[in-house]
Parts: structure tokens; C-alpha cells; sequence
């Protein structure tokens, strides 16, 4: 890819979404309701409400929005743990900067570190490393979150760590996975799916391969996407032409960047750090078999569970989502953002109830971003 234009051609774009309505169309003539397609990736959601494609595809096409958000799956139970380890005497946290303002059941990280704790954001857990090199006498600890996407340099940070014995660096480790969340929402009788875009960050590290039980299991079919406008039609008409057709495959519209086996490098890094947990709740979805990682015993050094005592190393406890808060419902597609009673008024991007209004690859926050505001006035 030279430039991103290339993506972005109105032209492309126009002949794409008149295929697609020509598809649809020819769907539409043997069914009532139209195809539903789930975006998995928050990153996809966003893109679709930035270039409006919601509004410009066929009516045959419908986007349910996926759980392809890892702050947003994150429950609140999680937050006050991470507070928990926050306020500790000597400890300096680190978060990347969605994560600061999520709502645990008291307070968020940005209010935790108003109220004096050591709560920094940094880009990389590389930072996490470098701050406890130059404080050695404190606790420097990383809020290990997100997908297969950051997965890998939270490894890499924990090898480096043990390469130079900086035991005063530990990893929160909240990553989770994304196919087996697909496979929760597919058991689910209430949901009426015929297709998925599949993640485009996610599959450049793992492949396309760990989604295969989509199609072989369930019939449905499952293209692995780019995030430019072209990409994103690209896509649909893929999903729809299988549909169409009646076939159910794992393709890749986003080879240009997702490798067919993944990237092995980044692998072998979580294959050496993690291990699958047992369990690992998800807001909206509950407890999934084997949907999060854990650090392995011989880097347990590391691993701040242990260490403070806290999360499935701890006793935990159960929290109830926000009343009214439809966080759960959003995420798993049964609601969209401005169906939710909090959208717009007990819930804002200044004031948010759930980590969808506040995270970059939040529904709410796309919606609000680009017209759910006017939506929620009207």
C-alpha cells in the first residue's frame, strides 16, 4: 500500500456499494429480514460510522457491533483491582490511556490518581520497564490489557524483565482472545448472525486459521478486514457473495498486512509468557472457557496477581453492572448505542456510566462521535 487515498477513492467505494445492493438485493428476494453482519474489532465500528457506511450500504446489509473492544469487555470488578493495586504504598501503575477513565464501582484510574495515587499512561509496556529501571526501589506495575493485537509486547516486555532481573516490574495480565468469544455468541439461541468481519490486528498476529470452526461448525463465513472505507465493502460484498452462494469459508480481504499463519515471532513470545486461564469473565458475555491468559509459573516473578494478592490470584468478588447501564447488551449485539436509556443522558463521553462511551473503540463512542449526539437529542 503506497498511500491511503488508494483506499479512500470515491469511485471504488461507489462501485463496491452498488455490487453490494446488487447482492443484497438477490438475498433480499428469498428472505424478509436483512443480513446481519457482526463486526468483531471496535477499530471497524469506528471506521464504519467515520466514513458513514451505515448509512450508505444497501438496506439488506444490517452491522451488529461485536466485543471487539477490550477495554469495554473488561468488568468492573477489574478496574477496582487495579485501584486496589494502584493505592498501594510504593507502587507507580501504568495503563494505556483508554483505560484511565473506565468507571470501576467507586471511581476510575484518573480519579484514583487525583486522589494521590501513582497512576501514569504510557504508549508501550516498554515505558513500564524503563520507569522501574530508573526507580528501583518502587513497584512498577502494567495493566496488561487488550487482544492477540498487544499481547505480544507485554511478552516481550516480561522476557526483557527477566533477561535483566528487574523484579520490581510486574504485568497486571487482563489479555483475552478473541475466538472464543465468537464461539459464546454463536451458542447463543437469541442471536441471529450470518457473517462476521473479522479482525485485521487481531489475525496479523495469530492467522487466519484460529477462526476455521466458524465456518466448519456453524456454516457461517468470516472475512478478515482492513480498516479504509474500500476494505470495509470489500468485505461486506465478500460476506454477502458467500451468503449468496451458500458457502461458509475464512477469507483474508486484508492480506496485504494479515499473513496466513500469523506473525511467529510474536507467537513463540506468548506461547514462552502465557498460558490459557481456566475462565475469564467478560462484561456483557460472563465467564468464558479459556478466553484469557495468564502469566506462566516461571515467570511469576512478574505476574502482579501474585505478587499483591489480587484478581483470580485473590479473592474476587461479584459486581453488578450500573442500573439502566446496557453496556452488555451493546456489546453483543441485541442493542444499539441510542436504544440504551442511559445514551446521551446519565451516560456521556464527560461523565460516563460503562467503557463504552470512553474507550477510542467504544460503540457509544463512535455513535456520539459521529451523530449519536444529534441522535440522542432527537
Amino acid at each position: 500500500m503506497k498511500f491511503a487515498s488508494e483506499f479512500r477513492d470515491p469511485k471504488a467505494a461507489k462501485g463496491l456499494l452498488a455490487e453490494i445492493a446488487r447482492v443484497a438485493g438477490q438475498i433480499g428476494a428469498t428472505r424478509e429480514k436483512p443480513v446481519h453482519i457482526m463486526e468483531i474489532c471496535g477499530g471497524h465500528t469506528h471506521s464504519i460510522f467515520r466514513y458513514g457506511l451505515d448509512k450508505l450500504i444497501h438496506e439488506g446489509v444490517e452491522f451488529i457491533h461485536g466485543p471487539g473492544c477490550p477495554v469495554c469487555v473488561l468488568p468492573r470488578a477489574r478496574v477496582d483491582e487495579c485501584i486496589q493495586i494502584a493505592e498501594k504504598p510504593g507502587v507507580i501503575f501504568t495503563t494505556f490511556g483508554d483505560a484511565m477513565r473506565v468507571p470501576g464501582t467507586k471511581k476510575s484510574l484518573l480519579q484514583a490518581k487525583a486522589d494521590g495515587a501513582d497512576i501514569r499512561m504510557v504508549y508501550s509496556p516498554l515505558d513500564a520497564l524503563e520507569l522501574a529501571r530508573r526507580n528501583p526501589t518502587r513497584e512498577v506495575v502494567f495493566f496488561g490489557l487488550g487482544f492477540e493485537t498487544t499481547t505480544p509486547s507485554t511478552a516481550l516486555a516480561i522476557q526483557q524483565a527477566a533477561r535483566e532481573g528487574l523484579t520490581n516490574f510486574s504485568v497486571f495480565c487482563n489479555h483475552i482472545t478473541v475466538p472464543e468469544p465468537i464461539k459464546a455468541l454463536l451458542d447463543d439461541p437469541h442471536m441471529c448472525l450470518d457473517g462476521f468481519i473479522g479482525p485485521g490486528h487481531v489475525s496479523m498476529v495469530i492467522g487466519i486459521h484460529p477462526y476455521d470452526f466458524i465456518a466448519r461448525d456453524y456454516g457461517k463465513p468470516l472475512v478478515v478486514a482492513g480498516f479504509e472505507p474500500t476494505d470495509l465493502l470489500q468485505s461486506v460484498l465478500m460476506v454477502l457473495t458467500q451468503v449468496a452462494e451458500g458457502r461458509a469459508e475464512i477469507e483474508n480481504q486484508y492480506a496485504r498486512v494479515v499473513p496466513e499463519h500469523g506473525n511467529k515471532v510474536s507467537l513463540a513470545a506468548i506461547a514462552d509468557v502465557y498460558e490459557r486461564r481456566p475462565s475469564f469473565e467478560w462484561r456483557g458475555l460472563g465467564e468464558i472457557d479459556a478466553s484469557g491468559l495468564r502469566i506462566r509459573p516461571h515467570y511469576a516473578a512478574f505476574d502482579a496477581e501474585e505478587k499483591f494478592g489480587v484478581g483470580y490470584a485473590g479473592m474476587r468478588t461479584e459486581v453488578e453492572e450500573v442500573e439502566g447501564c446496557a453496556c452488555g447488551a451493546v456489546m453483543t449485539g441485541r442493542m444499539k448505542p441510542v436504544q440504551c436509556p442511559q445514551f446521551g443522558k446519565g451516560c456521556t463521553p464527560e461523565m460516563p456510566l460503562g467503557a463504552l462511551m470512553v474507550s477510542s473503540e467504544g460503540a457509544c463512542a463512535a455513535y456520539w462521535q459521529y451523530g449519536g449526539a444529534r441522535a440522542a437529542a432527537e
